[in-house]
C-alpha cells in the first residue's frame, strides 16, 4: 500500500483541518496517510518511508510560516526527487504560501507534483471539505501512475 506524509504549519488550526481532509481523500482511495505538524519531524530520515509528501502552511504576512520554511530546509537533505507531491494552505487575504511551497517542491526538491496547489480560505467554506478530499484523491491517482 502506498504511503503519504502530510506535513503542515498552522496558526489557527485551519491548515491542519485541510491537511486532515486531504488525508481522508487519500485513505478513501486506499492510500495510507500520516498527518503531522512540522515540528513532529526530527530529521530527513523521517521522510524515507513515504511514497509521497504533501506540505501545507498558512499564509502569514504574505509568506509561509517559519515552521514550514525550516521543514523545507530539512527536506532538502532527503532524497525526494521523483516522489509524488502536493501543496496546500489556508489564508485570510493573499494566499502565497501554497504557491511558494509548491514551487520549492517542484524546482528545488524535484518532486513529481500534482497540478497546482490547493488554496482555501477555510475548509468549511465554498465546498472546501470536498475540494480538500478531492486533492487527496488526485494525489492517490498520481501515485497509482
Amino acid at each position: 500500500m502506498a504511503k503519504v506524509l502530510i506535513v503542515y504549519a498552522s496558526r489557527t488550526g485551519e491548515t491542519q483541518k485541510i491537511g486532515e481532509l486531504i488525508g481522508e481523500g487519500l485513505r478513501i482511495s486506499g492510500v495510507e496517510a500520516d498527518v503531522r505538524k512540522t515540528n513532529d519531524i526530527a530529521s530527513e530520515k523521517d521522510l524515507e518511508d513515504y511514497d509521497g509528501l504533501v506540505l501545507g502552511s498558512a499564509t502569514y504576512h504574505g509568506d509561509m510560516m517559519q515552521g514550514m520554511k525550516t521543514f523545507l530546509f530539512l527536506a532538502e537533505k532527503a532524497d525526494l526527487s521523483g516522489k509524488v507531491g502536493g501543496a496546500f494552505g489556508a489564508f485570510g487575504w493573499s494566499g502565497e504560501a501554497p504557491d511558494r511551497i509548491f514551487e520549492t517542491m517542484e524546482h528545488i526538491l524535484k518532486m513529481d507534483m500534482v497540478s497546482g496547489p490547493l488554496r482555501l480560505k477555510s475548509s468549511s467554506l465554498g465546498g472546501g471539505i470536498q475540494m480538500a478530499q478531492e486533492y487527496g484523491k488526485d494525489i492517490a491517482k498520481k501515485l497509482a501512475g
